[in-house]
């Protein structure tokens, strides 16, 4: 696989993980205040500029699926940590904008 590869999981993975209850880290590296108009519940905001020091909240051990508005700064977040050892680290594929289209459509991104 080429360095910057960046593994993605669909929505339709997301909310099945979700429905089935499955133990992994949801971060949303969007601003506060696109956190504040709307996201998925259990989310952690880690803003994308901010990820370089506050990536020590996270496990390494535990899968981590990052979201962003369309899935370009999640994308971004998953290089940063597959670079600092976070190796089931995955981007939201078309991001929270994905999900509101699919899933929610009453949800402003």
């Amino acid at each position: 696989m080429p360095e910057d590869f960046v593994p993605e999981i669909s929505v339709s993975e997301l909310r099945a993980k979700l429905a089935a209850k499955q133990t992994f880290t949801l971060l949303d590296v969007r601003e506060p205040c696109e956190h504040a108009r709307c996201r998925l519940p259990g989310s952690k905001l880690i803003p994308l500029g901010e990820l370089p020091r506050r990536f020590g909240e996270l496990r390494p051990s535990e899968e981590i699926i990052v979201l962003c508005r369309s899935g370009r700064r999640s994308a971004q977040a998953v290089r940063f940590l597959k670079g600092k050892g976070f190796a089931k680290s995955f981007n939201l594929c078309g991001g929270i904008a994905a999900w509101a289209e699919r899933f929610d459509p009453l949800m402003r991104p």
